[in-house]
């Protein structure tokens, strides 16, 4: 379809427009690209329209010259409106994932690393997907041919900021339908103007008269720290809209239908099991699916999941294939053919709609996979899972007392948050101290020899050692913890926990050896018995250490740093004249 032309001023470059010509790639962008800090933030916004043609069409992305594959065209188009089974009136939010075509690709963004290595490890830009945020609107209108205005607003990036982009939606859309391409023109320069997203730091972002203030998590955040406070010394005006997190959903209203299974269901999510989440409509699907993948924090989520998923989508195939076992993927679906289509599947959760009323709904029941039979099966949860650990009672009493005294839902979220992030750290700290107690010990690390090697996981003496440093010192609850040990073991988190773990404390090991090589006092006295190739071979070490250090992956100090320079042009100095111009050329 041809794009609107927008009014007001353009950015060079950037102008709104149709969905440019097919490429796998991006446009070339210069470091003085007029959306460098727009793309801090999104990769870009499009408006899909439904054609009494084409059915689903994309109608326009901004930038004009962020170009999409064909594929990736169709994707959002299907992903950006609800199926037809949902029969959403009115406006709906809702998420989805999709897969960049050809894999990874180089960011816009330069500081994808320096972000990465601050972020917590779950709110990491993503690598080679998109994460699509979609505000759907579809009312009656007897203007149209069809009788319905049917349209999404949808926001592409690659940070999960779930809350943030959903607030900025409900800001942003209603404004866009009444008086489209101009005010969408204005609200993307606006975002062109944000700071980009620091980890650590409070910012405000200001967008059509509000200003949202938000806080960027950090790594090193505690994550149990309070939500975010308003700036007393900040005097702005409006005063600032504050989001408490940019990225936590309401997990108590997300929850609502199945708490009483949420720690089976948190069970197989540690597992990495797929799961297939059939919901009345996507914002339902989509959020739950989201609430799942979280409940592991701090532990990253490693298995593929979609938020919203259809039978139009690319990897439809791949994804419900019956010749193999079926992939470690999350799927959100609101179409009914799916449970016919995944009836192989070992877990199936079925939700039912929504209850208006304040009590808590009738909750889903576990069920027997070979009750999946049939496309109006009731909701339920079909598993054949036995859980590893008793339910905890505590919980779901404390919860329900809240319901009957009408505690206020944000607070039921902070509980069942903080007892799943509980559960969680109490699996994981057993793990984290046998893991630090494969490092080498400090005084082993001598300046002259390659540092030692970080000795190998050893499940069964994991095993042994949970006798006396089990999670039983930090959870009440009772179960076979031996037996999800020996399944989490095989799963894509143990081996995304595992990689991570061993990569910053070979880091950590480098670092180290740095320290110890530029505290050592006697480097000329080393050197006196060295032949001139080992000598070289110290200075393109350094060096290397030296370059890996300033790219933020070595945790070194700058004074060690400063040392290390010096102690190169020292043994370059010792060097022959022709040696030194090779190091060294002017």
């Amino acid at each position: 379809m041809e794009g609107r032309a927008g009014a007001g001023s353009r950015r060079a470059g950037g102008g709104l427009g149709a969905a440019g010509p097919t490429s796998s790639g991006r446009a070339m962008r210069t470091p003085e690209a007029p959306w460098e800090r727009f793309s801090a933030w999104l990769e870009c916004v499009c408006v899909v329209t439904f054609d009494l043609e084409l059915g689903q069409a994309l109608e326009l992305v901004y930038p004009s010259d962020f170009q999409l594959t064909d594929k990736e065209k169709s994707s959002i188009c299907y992903l950006s409106f609800p199926d037809s089974h949902s029969g959403c009136l009115g406006d709906t939010q809702f998420s989805f994932r999709m897969r960049q075509c050809g894999g990874q690709r180089s960011p816009w963004h330069a500081d994808d690393r320096h972000y990465n290595s601050m972020a917590p490890v779950a709110l990491q830009r993503e690598p080679a997907h998109y994460l699509g945020y979609v505000y759907f609107r579809q009312v009656k209108d007897s203007s149209v041919k069809r009788g319905y205005f049917q349209k999404s607003l949808v926001l592409v990036s690659r940070l999960p900021f779930v809350r943030l982009f959903q607030s900025l939606l409900s800001l942003i859309a209603p404004e866009y339908f009444e008086k489209l391409a101009p005010c969408l023109e204005a609200v993307c320069n606006e975002i062109d103007q944000w700071p980009a997203p620091v980890p650590g730091q409070t910012l405000n972002l200001p967008v059509m008269g509000v200003v949202i203030q938000v806080r960027i998590p950090s790594r090193v955040d505690r994550p149990e720290s309070s939500p975010l406070k308003q700036c007393a010394q900040e005097n702005l005006l409006p005063a600032p809209v504050v989001l408490a997190s940019v990225h936590e959903l309401d997990l108590f209203r997300c929850f609502r239908p199945v708490l009483t299974h949420v720690q089976m269901l948190w069970e197989l999510m540690l597992l990495g099991e797929p799961l297939v989440v059939l919901a009345p409509s996507p914002d339902m699907s989509s959020e739950l699916v989201l609430a799942l993948t979280s409940c592991l924090q701090p532990l990253k989520f490693c298995c593929d999941f979609r938020p919203y998923f259809t039978v139009h989508d690319s990897e439809f195939k791949e994804l419900t294939t019956r010749t193999q076992a079926p992939p470690n993927v999350v799927l959100g679906v609101t179409n009914p053919f799916f449970i016919k289509t995944l009836q192989h599947w070992p877990h199936v959760l079925r939700i039912g709609e929504p209850k208006t009323s304040g009590d808590l709904p009738k909750q889903v029941k576990l069920k027997k996979p070979s009750r999946l039979k049939t496309l109006d099966t009731k909701p339920g949860l079909y598993t054949s899972y036995t859980a590893h650990l008793h339910r905890d009672k505590a919980l779901l009493k404390r919860l329900l007392k809240g319901v009957q005294k009408k505690r206020p839902w944000d607070l039921q979220s902070a509980l069942l948050r903080q007892r799943l992030l509980e559960l969680t750290q109490s699996f994981i700290i057993p793990l984290e101290h046998y893991m630090a107690s494969l490092m080498p010990l400090q005084q082993s690390i001598t300046p002259w020899k390659s540092p030692p090697q970080i000795r190998p996981f050893r499940q069964d003496d994991f095993l042994r050692s949970l006798e006396h440093a089990g999670p039983q010192l930090t959870c009440i609850l009772k179960g076979d913890w031996l037996g999800l040990y020996r399944r989490f073991f095989k799963s894509p988190h143990f081996d995304g926990w595992y990689r991570q773990r061993h990569k910053e404390m070979a880091q950590k090991l480098e670092a180290l050896h740095l320290e110890a090589i530029c505290e050592a006092q006697n480097i000329e006295a080393w050197m006196k018995d060295k032949s001139e190739v080992e000598v070289v071979d110290l200075v393109l070490k350094l060096r290397e250490k030296l370059i890996r250090a300033q790219d933020h992956q070595l945790p070194v100090k700058e004074m060690t740093l400063q040392r290390a320079q010096l102690y190169i042009k020292t043994v370059i100095g010792s060097l022959p004249k022709d040696l030194q111009t090779v190091l060294c050329p002017p």
